[in-house]
């Protein structure tokens, strides 16, 4: 099940406003799709995001998939913690497995994401 007080992207992204920031990661659904995630490729501090363009890599015994940014703005913090321990996205994926935290550029970009209930139809 997918937390209501989120926002999604078709590309399995998700999104949790923090006042003019976003914490984004993957979508419980992507981190089963991809299995044991063996590594992470993030943004740097500071690099400008487009919504929904590519923002990073992730790597699983399966397959590499790209992120793609779910808002726009500047990188203001990435979860340095995965970058040794990649697998804490599948332990959890909406908590401990948050990527990065953007500054959103414009609001409006919450706005073009998916509720859970529109997401979860999409599956």
């Amino acid at each position: 099940m997918n937390p209501d007080n989120l926002k999604y992207s078709e590309t399995h992204q998700w999104a949790r406003r923090e006042e003019n920031a976003a914490v984004v990661g993957i979508t419980d659904f992507a981190q089963e799709q991809l299995g044991e995630v063996v590594y992470l490729d993030l943004p740097q501090v500071g690099d400008e995001l487009t919504a929904g363009e590519v923002m990073g890599s992730v790597e699983s015994v399966k397959s590499i998939s790209d992120l793609y940014a779910p808002v726009g703005g500047k990188v203001i913090e990435i979860n340095e913690a995965l970058l040794d321990e990649p697998a804490k996205i599948n332990e959890d994926p909406y908590g401990i497995g948050w990527m990065v935290k953007i500054d959103v550029a414009d609001a409006a970009d919450y706005d073009k994401l998916l509720t859970a209930a529109e997401y979860e139809a999409k599956l």
